[in-house]
């Protein structure tokens, strides 16, 4: 039984090359400072602000990094991936420091859009990046790896960003703003540079689509679920973090012990997970299954339970689950879909939905939240993942 779980962990992990386990390193020490953003909310209620001003702040995040995705993926297929990656990552943590000094509303909300705009830039690079450097054999399982890197990093970071926010939250600006300096020197000094040529040389994916992702009717479907799907997820990021505070009576410190589990249990099983998943259904089918999770992990937060740190546990866990078993595919299947050319667009149309979701649920969440209560939040937002899964389920059927 060890012998075959270890030969099971071990194949997970083979077959990788060396840059796919150096850029992973590099995304490591960068999400291991991932303090900011979940606590955004809270550090604005720390500040004397509303839940409606809270959820603004996030939602703005969600404004910057709708455009640096969009600038992102042009520079990257304009000017090449690994520099978006530097610049981002070096801008990004000077961002973050010049955040925490931000001392009115106002000027908080612009740093923070500028901040995301800096900082989103690199998800397009980093996935063109990724995509250079793996296989369609391997793809899923970097990408995996690469989940894995961020996840153990936010797992990390929660943990750590629970502790400092106890203290003060002014250290969160801090320690997220040079883990990303960090990131970018270690780029530098482990990752060979790649040129623009070099990158859009020895493609092993051909195209079976039209070169423009806005052209491209099936991808654009899959964005438009795919964003649903998102504008649900990022509750972790706004409600959840508020509802463990104010329904369930956790202190921040708890908070983030719980907030921690996510990339902890992702570290330990998603790529062992993923290698047994791979081939056994179609990406769709495990996207479907993973959506339906989703939306029974909210419908879980309306079960009265005595514990409040049981029922967060609980429900924590069924979203890490939920997130193992969909969201690795979402990226294989859309970059199956492209060329070295477009590819740094199509991962912008990805990211971007991703960004747009962010905006209207931190909006959205915290509005329906402040009016209606958590109560009616939790059932919309399971609503909202079961019509999810039917389209999903829809593309799956007209393919």
């Amino acid at each position: 039984m060890l012998s075959t779980t270890v030969n099971l962990y071990k194949n997970a992990y083979s077959g990788l090359t060396r840059r796919t386990w150096l850029l992973s390193i590099v995304m490591l020490i960068n999400r291991s400072g991932t303090m900011v953003l979940p606590f955004m909310t809270l550090y604005c209620n720390d500040r004397g602000y509303t839940q409606t001003q809270g959820g603004l702040a996030v939602a703005i995040y969600g404004v910057g990094s709708l455009f640096g995705a969009f600038i992102g993926g042009r520079l990257s297929d304009k000017l090449g991936f690994y520099y978006v990656q530097f610049a981002a990552l070096f801008f990004g943590g000077i961002m973050f420091i010049i955040l925490g000094q931000m001392n009115s509303y106002l000027t908080l909300c612009i740093c923070i859009f500028f901040t995301s705009m800096v900082n989103e830039s690199f998800r397009p690079a980093n996935s063109s990046a990724i995509a250079y450097y793996s296989t369609p054999q391997n793809r899923t399982q970097s990408f995996s790896l690469n989940r894995l890197a961020i996840n153990l990093g936010w797992g990390v970071g929660s943990a750590l960003a629970g502790m400092l926010a106890s203290i003060s939250y002014k250290l969160l600006f801090w320690v997220d703003g040079f883990t990303n300096i960090a990131a970018a020197i270690v780029l530098l000094l482990i990752l060979p540079k790649v040129s623009l040529a070099q990158q859009h040389k020895n493609d092993q994916v051909k195209s079976k689509v039209s070169k423009s992702p806005y052209q491209d009717k099936t991808f654009l479907m899959f964005v438009g679920f795919m964003l649903l799907f998102a504008l649900c997820f990022f509750q972790l990021f706004t409600t959840v973090p508020l509802y463990f505070k104010e329904g369930l009576k956790l202190d921040e410190f708890w908070i983030g012990v719980v907030m921690s589990m996510n990339g902890i249990v992702i570290a330990l099983f998603e790529m062992v997970v993923v290698f047994r998943l791979e081939g056994s259904r179609p990406y769709l089918k495990l996207m479907q299954y993973g959506t339906l999770l989703l939306a029974l992990s909210y419908f879980m937060l309306n079960i009265p339970l005595a514990n409040g740190f049981m029922l967060a546990t609980i429900v924590i866990l069924m979203v890490t689950v939920a997130e193992i078993v969909g969201m690795p595919f979402m990226n294989s299947y859309y970059i199956a879909r492209t060329t070295p050319e477009n590819r740094g667009q199509y991962a912008a149309l990805y990211t971007m939905a991703w960004s747009s979701a962010q905006v209207i649920g931190s909006l959205s969440g915290t509005q329906i939240a402040h009016s209606f209560g958590f109560y009616y939040l939790w059932w919309i937002l399971g609503g909202l993942c079961v019509l999810t899964a039917f389209g999903f389920n829809y593309l799956q059927t007209k393919r």
